[in-house]
This record gives C-alpha cells, sequence and structure tokens, in this order.
C-alpha cells in the first residue's frame, strides 16, 4: 500500500496516540524519517513520518487531514534504524513512539545549532545565607550545569539557584553545543597480542573489512585481554572512518574503560548515560548524528542512537542481566544490537567470559561464531578456588567471615595485598525487626522489606526508593532500643573486618557509593595507589576491574544467589562468582579464592571448584532443554497492576479468563506477583509458556486487544522476562 504522494504517516512521540495521517503543504519535501512538527487539537507534537506499509489504511478522506507544519532540522531517522524501531514494537509488544522516544531522547533533536548557558560557582559568598543556599553552595563546589541540573545535583529548588546567580555566587557560562569531539587514532598505541588473540582479532577485523552481518561470541576467561582483542575490531572501523558502539551494563565501569581506551587510541571515546549533562547529551546525540563521533561507549540506551555510519557493536560483559530493561520498553540490549547489526548489515560482537547459554546455545547451532582466548594474557594465571564448608568451619556467632577465610585476609595485609570480599546485597542488613514485639519493617509503597543503611542512618526500598530514618521507638510497641539488624549487607561485613582487623584499610563499593563515573573512578584510583586493603562489595565490582594487586577474593554467601524459583538462578550465581573470582591473582602474583557455602557438593559450587565451566552449562542445558525453558522454549509475562487491589484482582481474571487455547502453549495464573505491591500499585501475574514455533507475540496481541480495561489499571507485557517478581 502507499499513500498519495502529498499525504503523510507520522509516528508522534506520545504514546497516547497511534500513528496518524497528516497533508504535506505543496512547499514541503519530505518523507519516511524526516522529523516534523504536526498539529494535534491546539498543541504542536513532534513527529516522524513513517513508512507506508507498516500501519494499515485507514483510508481517511485527504481532504480532512491537517497540514504537517515544518519539517525539523534535524538528521533523518534512517531506514536500517526505523526497521529496528519496527522490531521492537512488534517482539517486545510496546508502542512506536515508545521506541521512537529513545532515538529522539534529547533536545538536541529539535535544535540544530548554537550555544547554552551554564552556571557555576565564582568563589563569592552572599553576606546572608539561608540554610537551603549554604547547602547548595557546599554541595555544587566545582559543579556546573543548567539552573534545573544544578537544583536537582544540590537537592534544592530552581528559586534558590536563581537567588544565588542573581547575588554573584554563580557566574553564567556560554557552551557550544557543536564543538567537535577529539578523534580517535587506530594506531597510537598497538599492543602485541598473544596467538589466541590474534586469532580472534583477525576473525573480527576481517568481518569489520568485508561489511555485512555476523555475530561473535567473544568467549575468554577473566584477565585474557578481551578488550585488547576487540579493540583490534574497533581501530579497523576508525580506519574505515566508520563508527562504533561498545555497550557497558554498569555506568561505574565507564571510568577504567575511558582509561584503557585512551591509552589504547589516543583520547577518551564519546560517552552517552543517564548522568551527563544536557549539553553534554545534545553535543554527544549530534556528534553521533552527524558521524563525527566515531566511537561511542554507553549505557543500553545508547543502542538506539541515530548514528550516521554505524559499523560496528561491541556489547561488552554480555552476560550481564542489567542488558535488560525492567521498565517502559521491556528489552534486552543484547538482542537488539543483534537485530541492528542485521538490520543495517554490520558485525556484533558479545563479549564475555562467562556468555549466557542462550548465546552458547546460538554458536552451537551455528548462528553466531564462537571465538575462545582460553588463558590469561602474560604470566598471570587463573586463582585457585576453594569451597569453605560453613557447617564444618563456621564464623563466630554474629559473624559472617569463616576463620580460614579471616585467617587470608590478615596473611594478604600483613604481605600488602589486596582483597574482595564478595556479598550481592547492599546496605548494613536486610531486615531491621523489633526484638520486644517482632515488628518488621516494611516498605509502605512495596511488600519488600526495608533495608538498613547505617553509613547514611536511612531505612531503603530497594525497589520504589522509599527511605525513611531509623525510628528511637518500635512504631508497634513503643519500646526504645530494641530494634535488631538481622542478616549481612556489604556494611556489616565492613563493620566485621574494621572490628577483626583494625589495620586493615577498607573501603564499600556499591551502586550506592559508586553512584557516577566520577565516583567510579576516586574508587578506581584509590586502590590503584594501594590506599584500600580490602573491598567490601556486590556485583557492581566483579566484572571489568583490573587490580593486579588483588590477590584474594572470598564470596560471603555463595548460597544466596540460589535460593527461590528463578529460572536462571544457577547460571547467574555462577556467572557472578566466576567474574568474582576472576578479581583475583590478574597481575604476576598468584591468586586464590574462598567460597563460603552450606551446600559446598551443590552443581554451580562444584564446578567452580572444579573449574569445569563446560561441565555445569551442559548440565544447565540439559535442564532447560527438558523443562522447554529458553533457549529452547519461550516466556512472556503479563502484569496487571492496580492502585485498587479487587480492581487488580478483577482485571487478572478476566485476562486468564479470556486466555486462548493453543497447541504448544500453556498460561500460569493468574497469582498474586511475588511482588504483590510495588510504588503503591497491586500486582497481578500470569506467565505464558509456548515452544518456540508459537507465535506469542500475535496471540497475545489479540487476546489483550479483545479486552477493556478500567482506567485505573495497567497492563504491562515482558518478552522474555529476566526478573520474575
Amino acid at each position: 500500500m502507499s499513500l498519495p504522494n502529498n499525504r503523510v504517516r507520522v509516528v508522534l512521540l506520545t504514546q497516547a496516540i497511534g500513528p496518524l495521517d497528516y497533508r504535506l503543504p505543496d512547499d514541503m519535501v519530505a518523507g519516511p524519517g524526516n522529523v516534523v512538527m504536526v498539529p494535534l487539537g491546539p498543541r504542536k507534537l513532534p513527529g516522524v513520518i513513517w513508512d507506508d506499509d507498516v500501519f494499515g489504511d485507514e483510508a481517511i478522506d485527504s481532504s480532512k487531514l491537517r497540514a504537517v507544519l515544518e519539517l525539523v532540522e534535524c538528521p533523518p531517522v534512517a531506514l536500517g534504524l526505523r526497521r529496528l524501531i519496527n522490531w521492537v514494537a512488534d517482539y517486545y509488544l510496546t508502542s512506536h513512539a515508545a521506541v521512537l522516544r529513545m532515538v529522539l531522547s534529547s533536545s538536541a533533536a529539535f535544535t540544530a545549532t548554537g550555544t547554552i548557558i551554564e552556571y557555576r560557582r565564582t568563589g563569592f559568598e552572599p553576606a546572608r545565607l539561608t540554610p537551603q543556599r549554604a547547602a547548595a553552595l557546599d554541595a555544587l563546589e566545582g559543579a556546573q550545569g543548567l539552573v534545573r541540573e544544578l537544583a536537582a545535583e544540590a537537592g534544592v529548588s530552581d528559586a534558590v539557584i536563581r537567588g544565588l546567580i542573581k547575588a554573584g555566587a554563580f557566574e553564567a557560562v556560554t557552551i557550544s553545543v557543536d564543538s567537535p569531539l577529539p578523534e580517535p587514532l587506530a594506531d597510537f598505541d598497538t599492543p602485541k597480542l598473544n596467538d589466541a588473540q590474534q586469532l580472534a582479532a583477525n576473525s573480527m577485523v576481517e568481518a569489520v573489512r568485508a561489511g555485512g552481518f555476523d555475530t561473535f561470541v567473544l568467549d575468554g576467561v577473566t584477565g585474557s585481554g578481551k578488550t585488547e582483542t576487540y579493540f583490534e575490531a574497533v581501530a579497523e572501523a576508525i580506519r574505515l572512518g566508520k563508527q562504533v558502539l561498545v555497550l557497558l551494563p554498569e555506568i561505574a565501569l565507564t571510568a577504567p574503560f575511558l582509561a584503557r581506551f585512551e591509552a589504547r587510541f589516543g583520547v577518551e571515546p564519546a560517552v552517552w548515560h543517564s548522568n551527563l549533562r544536557s549539553t553534554q547529551r545534545r553535543r554527544v546525540w549530534r556528534a553521533v548524528a552527524d558521524g563525527s563521533a566515531k566511537v561511542l561507549v554507553g549505557a543500553r540506551s545508547a543502542l538506539f542512537l541515530p548514528f550516521a555510519n554505524l559499523r560496528l557493536i561491541i556489547v561488552d560483559e554480555a552476560h550481564e542481566t542489567s542488558f535488560k530493561q525492567e521498565d517502559g520498553v521491556r528489552y534486552h540490549a543484547r538482542d537488539v544490537a543483534v537485530m541492528r547489526g542485521h538490520f543495517e548489515g554490520f558485525p556484533v560482537v558479545l563479549a564475555s567470559a562467562t556468555p549466557a547459554l542462550e548465546s552458547r546455545h546460538m554458536v552451537t547451532i551455528g548462528r553466531y561464531k564462537g571465538l575462545e582466548i582460553p588463558s590469561r594474557f602474560g604470566a598471570a594465571k587463573m586463582p585457585e578456588i576453594k569451597a569453605i564448608d560453613l557447617t564444618l568451619d563456621a564464623p563466630d556467632a554474629q559473624h559472617w567471615i569463616a576463620p580460614t577465610l579471616l585467617k587470608a585476609l590478615e596473611e594478604r595485609v600483613e604481605r600488602g595485598e589486596q582483597s574482595l570480599l564478595f556479598l550481592n546485597r547492599r546496605g548494613y542488613a536486610p531486615l531491621t525487626l523489633c526484638r520486644t514485639c517482632g515488628h518488621r519493617f516494611q516498605c509502605p509503597n512495596c511488600t519488600s522489606w526495608m533495608v538498613e543503611h547505617r553509613l547514611v542512618r536511612r531505612l531503603a526500598c530497594h525497589h520504589c526508593g522509599h527511605v525513611m530514618p531509623p525510628p528511637e521507638q518500635c512504631p508497634e510497641c513503643g519500646e526504645s532500643d530494641t530494634l535488631v539488624a538481622c542478616g549481612p549487607g556489604v556494611e556489616r561485613i565492613s563493620d566485621e573486618v574494621n572490628r577483626l582487623l583494625p589495620n586493615a584499610r577498607t573501603i564499600v563499593a556499591t551502586s550506592d557509593t559508586l553512584w557516577s563515573p566520577e565516583k567510579a573512578a576516586e574508587f578506581v584510583s584509590r586502590v590503584e595507589n594501594k590506599a584500600v586493603d580490602i573491598i567490601i562489595g556486590t556485583q557492581l565490582v566483579t566484572k571489568g576491574y583490573h587490580f593486579p594487586e588483588l590477590t584474594l577474593v572470598g564470596v560471603i554467601d555463595a548460597d544466596l544467589g540460589l535460593e527461590g524459583g528463578d529460572l536462571r538462578a544457577a547460571e547467574r550465581t555462577f556467572q557472578q562468582i566466576a567474574q568474582a573470582a576472576g578479581r583475583a591473582g590478574r597481575g604476576e602474583k598468584p591468586g586464590e579464592v574462598f567460597i563460603q557455602t552450606r551446600n559446598p557438593n551443590h552443581p554451580v559450587i562444584a564446578a567452580l571448584v572444579a573449574g569445569d565451566r563446560d561441565a555445569f552449562y551442559d548440565a544447565e542445558t540439559e535442564q532447560r532443554k527438558s523443562a522447554g525453558a529458553p533457549p529452547f522454549g519461550r516466556f512472556a509475562a503479563i502484569i496487571i497492576s492496580s492502585e485498587d487491589e479487587r480492581e487488580a484482582i478483577e482485571a487478572a481474571r478476566a485476562v486468564g479468563g479470556a486466555a486462548p487455547q493453543v497447541d504448544g502453549m500453556h498460561v500460569y495464573g493468574p497469582a498474586p506477583a511475588p511482588l504483590a505491591m510495588l510504588r503503591g500499585r497491586h500486582r497481578q501475574r500470569l506467565l505464558v509458556h509456548a515452544q518456540r514455533s508459537v507465535e506469542v507475540q500475535n496471540i497475545i496481541r489479540e487476546w489483550l486487544g479483545s479486552l477493556q480495561f478500567p482506567r485505573g489499571v495497567r497492563v504491562g507485557i515482558d518478552v522474555d522476562p529476566y526478573s520474575f517478581l
């Protein structure tokens, strides 16, 4: 189907409305991909002209169509990226508008050129200061940004910042949004690779040179030099004048990666993540769109940027579950990266020391190409891994570090070597209760316990962000001094280390302490300068970091991730512990790893101790196959939520009652979600389990499309879910 020459279909950037038809004025030349401003009622909204054959023909009389108002001076959304948006919207059962908003996520999309005014401290301090102004000045030392950004960083209102500007405490700085980014030099510092690295690098370089779609799984043990290896493919793309995207799973990994990139290519790459200032986002977005940003390093959202000439995507730590978006558009960046390479015709590299079972399966069946680096670079050897049976070698009461691990920590401190204690649980304790009446502190908005964070004296919900100060008295019985912390978090382990090893210099490394690239860079600097003896951290520090003096890793509770019925619990635990273990012995000194567990015979623990990764993956693959679980079957979750519990239950029953009967597909539920209330909304859940041959998306689309829901009910769909909460 094609529309008349003067009629265009426009996808607006609002999810409440589907695509609409408009009329092009006689003096306007525009086509698919062009960004336009169009009228909608009394409003003027942005949108993108879309391909004629994507949506059905509404057959509206052209004479009734309103005219497009203006053509925005912005690079058009290219055909390959439009095809990707179509696929993401169809596969993840979301709207085109929701995906398109990620593409046009910067105001730079609608502002072609020019300058912008930011503000920074002058050093002048007004004579009379309110408490808010004083707090803002303290918080913003060395900061620069827009008024709203400074206000958000200082935790004050815009009016406070404007008052300080008027008083002379801040000065205006004119920033160009078009200043060019430095270009990386492909041959700035070419490394000497070993034979295995060179063989893998050659395959990737040849793929970049030849062009065309291909997917590589770069499978190298921790410390094998995967980054230096895929840098050779990056260098080849730079030589050809093409663009490269490197996806990282965590903002905290940006700082060490940027340092390695600069050492190899002479300059830092462009970066894209949520902590960028508005002006930085505008500059990077424009540079990506006009092709001048040759290499971009970013979080998963960078995948939807409008690259002018993208010819290689690297997904580093590709196994990481943080590549799966858990709200909004629930996409998996690893899979979308592969599809972008497919639609635009270039290679994609998935790099990991512990590839996802799905990626390994794709190599097995020949869809992806496997590249292996089986040993560490140079003289470094893989660490020796031992299990500590906590039923035989138990810590003292109210302690969590076994005597064997404590002795190893003492030896490292005496030798001036560094250690890492890994526990994937933030805060001081996961539960606080009253020892008098047994009252447990639960989030008022969610069915989850409030986690004590003793460093900032707060009880916090890790699901909705609600915080409160620890009360002096129990709210249930009114007794004082009866609140007790139950179980350990990393802060509690830090306290234990400080008591038992008072001379050891410790640091807690979690998303609470390394919440920005700057904080992560400070952490790296302290460890590299040997100002830290023992790191106590969560999964945030189990990947990407290279500390040559770190020779000991202790896993505090290996059984933690194996609890519950999560489909990927065993695989995720294996990956996390293997990655944590991989931090030890990366330099010339040998590494040692202790895994504390109450079940040393568990297949995950046994495989880690034996160093038999393949045996674990083979057994896990067989279990998945027999259960029809991914990658041999498919799941989709349907989550119904409402502020009214009865309304949510009734809507979920309506969905369950209308479930279609399809061969090869089963629908389980509805039932209360494991996290039955989140952010004040009651949640019900259904799980669809289907064979790979079943067209799940089409079935769910028709199934839910036939139902009407009350205004207060939200229906979310998670295709290929990773979280089952």
